[in-house]
Formats: C-alpha cells, structure tokens, sequence
C-alpha cells in the first residue's frame, strides 16, 4: 500500500480542509479549557500588595518612604502611603521590611547564549544545541540578580528568540526578553566569523553588503521574531583580523537598515568603538550606540543633539583583562581590550558630563552572567551619581526601548517588575551587586520569604 502524502504534496484544497479541522480542534479544545482560563483570570484579579520601608522613585529621582503597591493582573493598580491603607486580614501582602524597593532593573546590551568562561575557538568543541541549553541558565542567572528586562543583542540560530518564547509561555524563568536574533554586518567584519579558513563555509545570515541586502535582512530577522536590529558599524574587540575602530558599514547601508527597521516600528543598535562610524551610525538615524569606546567630543555633542543612547558597557574591562587567555579568549582581542579599555571609561565620563543620554549596558556573556549589577559602581566611579546609574538601568532603558508604558518604573499601568536591596543604593550603589528579592509580573520568583 502506498503511504499516505505529506501536507506539502497534497492538493491545495485537502491542505485547506486539514487546516479547518485543526482550527476546530483548536476551537474545541480551548471551550473545554475555559473554566481554568476563568479561573486563573479571577485569580490574577485578585489584588496582592507590596511594602518596604523606602522605594526609590526613577521618575521623579527621589524616596518614597513606607510605600504600598497594589499588584491586579500582572500590573501595578495603585501606589500610596502604607501607614493610610487599611488592608483586610486576609489581604495577600508581601512585607519587604527594612529594604529599599526599586523597578526591576533592564539590561540593554546581553548575550544570553554566550559564556565568558568558553572563548575564541573553545568554543568550536560544543554542539550547537549547547549554547541554547546554557541560554536557559543564563537567563535565570540574570532574572535573579535584579534584570527583569533585557535586549539580547545577537545570538545564532535565533536562539534569544526560543528563550523568549520559553519565558513568556512559563516553561523556564528568565527576564523579559527583546532579541534580535543574528547581528548583522559586512564581509569580514565583526559580525562575521573570521577565524576559519575558507575550506570551512561559514553560514552568510549575518551578512550584508550593500542597501538593498540590507534592507532584506532587517525584513528576514523581523519575520522570524526580532524585536530590535543590531549592527556592526565598526570592527570590535573579540572579531578576528580587523581593526576595533575601523567603519565597516558605509552611511547608506547603515541608513537602509534604520529606516527599513524604523517602517517596521523596530529600533536598531550598532555596535561600534571608532569614532567615524558612531558618528555615521548616528547620522544614520541608529537609536542607540553601543560601546562608543572611542567617541570624539564632537561626535559626544552629535550624540547628545541627536538624543542618540549610548549603551557602554565599562565593567568587563576588568574581567577581561584578569582573566587575560585562559578562558580562550585569543591575544589579538587581549592587546585590542588593552589599547581601548581606558579609554572606553573616559569616553563615558566625558559622554556624561557631554549630556548623552545612557542607558545600563554590559554585554554580559563576554563576564559571567549573573554578575550585571558590577557595572553600577563603575558608572558612579566614571561621573554618574548613584541616581543616574540607577535611572540608566530603568526609566532610560525603558525609554530607549519605547517600552515606558510597560517597564522601567514603579508606577500605575506598568509590570508589577520589582526589586528589594538591604541597604541604600543611593548611598552605596554596590548594594544592588545583591539583590534580595526579585518580583516578575507580580510574582514573587526570588526571596521574599
């Protein structure tokens, strides 16, 4: 007897048909699931409330003492003093004590199917599978040290894509997630894989050479699930064979891909250290830099003119430079870390005095993850006040991602997305380097007990 035909061979009209019954099995099956969809809707409805003894306001850049949060659905309904309410006896409350409440905290620039303990060509020895394995971790990792929101600037396969989907559909824990899938970039530049001779062929998703191929690409990743486009406008510390500040992109092809994205109502990042091809990124009408290790003062007041964000990731440095080759990381991107290092921190000292706007970035996967909140003393160190560096990391964030209404401050309307710290993170911002408790959605996923 012959087998039955696949659904690709099939006539047209029998697909069809297969695709009504399945719609009214579908249809069926959710009729049947409708009591427990009610039930978890009247539950949800239910209110729940929070209370610390301080919650830091981003908005408004200062402390709200003894505040309440009223949490329906997912979302804060209410703010006030908790010393006026007066709550039932079997009100559901999470008493935070003597802690300070802050949003839950965005991380703008990470790589959550990258490991900074397996660099350079260690890499190589590991399926590919492995990377989105150990993306589950990460973003775990992540969601407890305080970052409920994140953009993952570039990963293969589309894999920062499956661990969104993963997250919001409740199988595994982990942040809220804006990806962009593969990064995108010219021939032999950063986001290609220079390091394999030409016998071994390297996948062509992350190329573009020229307006129109870029163009397709921002259609191609948008199709399949990216949030936000990342570039490479200029070359970077781990590419192999090129030069960390050299353009790599020309100002038309970096311009078809903002406009391109900005038609699809997407915001683009490019990674760029040289001051020529920040200021042609910026031209380009990009949304945010990242790195910006070598930006000029000129090109500092272009930025801050532009209200272009700056994502500077001046943390890892010191990671880099400690762990030097032993976790496989190749001397050509020590020596590159070396030369600009330094230089990126002054760069952002500048850039804040300059009045660029910043966001938190800080490129966790090139250090280990789960150690994102190292970055905030640094930003103190390198001009911020502990305000600023807070603002950077929630209400900027928020703002460069166009998700205000959404995340990035305790307010009405937004995630019930919390933090709690012991101790003042306006006196000492290296409390928020440990975070007490995590609350997702009005869920409480760490601590709290």
């Amino acid at each position: 007897m012959a087998s039955a035909p696949t659904l690709a061979k099939r006539p047209i009209a029998c697909q069809q048909s297969g695709m009504k019954n399945a719609l009214y099995a579908l249809a069926a099956s959710a009729a049947l699931s409708a009591p427990a969809a009610q039930a978890a809707e009247e539950k949800a409805a239910t209110p729940s409330y929070v209370t610390a003894s301080r919650m830091i306001d981003v908005e408004a850049g200062k402390v709200i003492e003894q505040p309440i949060i009223t949490i329906e659905g997912g979302r804060i309904t209410a703010i006030a003093d908790r010393r006026t309410v007066k709550l039932s006896a079997d009100a559901k409350v999470t008493d935070l004590g003597n802690r300070t409440l802050l949003p839950g905290l965005i991380d703008m620039h990470v790589h959550l199917t990258s490991l900074a303990e397996i660099g350079g060509y260690q890499g190589l020895r590991y399926t590919d599978s492995f990377w989105t394995a150990v993306g589950v971790a990460n973003a775990k990792k992540t969601l407890d040290a305080g970052f409920t929101t994140v953009r993952n600037v570039g990963s293969d396969g589309f894999e920062d894509v499956g661990l969104k989907e993963a997250i919001d559909g409740g199988w595994i824990s982990g942040p809220r997630i804006v990806p962009a899938g593969y990064a995108i970039g010219a021939t032999g530049g950063h986001c290609d894989s220079n390091g394999l001779p030409p016998s071994i062929p390297t996948g062509t998703e992350s190329i573009v050479n020229s307006p129109a191929e870029a163009r397709a690409k921002v259609r191609w990743l948008h199709k399949y699930g990216a949030e936000v486009i990342k570039i490479c406008a200029t070359g970077g510390v781990f590419s192999l064979g090129d030069s960390v500040g050299g353009q790599q992109l020309s100002l038309e092809e970096m311009k078809a891909i903002a406009d391109e994205a900005h038609m699809l109502h997407i915001k683009v990042a490019a990674h760029a250290h040289g001051d020529e091809g920040i200021r042609t990124a910026i031209e380009a009408g990009i949304d945010s830099i990242e790195h910006a290790s070598l930006a000029s003062d000129e090109t500092l007041k272009f930025a801050a003119q532009h209200k272009t964000w700056f994502s500077m990731d001046i943390y890892n440095d010191d990671y880099i430079l400690a762990t030097g080759t032993a976790n496989g990381t190749e001397q050509e991107s020590l020596d590159k870390e070396k030369a600009i290092g330094l230089k990126q921190r002054q760069t952002f000292q500048r850039g804040v005095k300059a009045g660029v706007p910043m966001v938190f970035g800080s490129d966790a996967g090139v250090y280990p993850h789960g150690d994102n909140g190292r970055q905030f003393s640094k930003m103190v160190q390198w001009g911020m006040t502990p305000m600023q560096a807070i603002q950077a990391a929630t209400r900027n964030a928020a703002q460069a991602l166009g998700r205000e209404s959404d995340v990035g401050a305790i307010a009405v309307g937004r995630f019930a997305d919390m933090i709690a710290v012991s101790g003042d993170p306006l006196a000492d911002v290296r409390v928020l380097e440990k975070v007490d408790v995590v609350i997702k959605g009005g869920e409480l996923v760490k601590g709290g007990k």
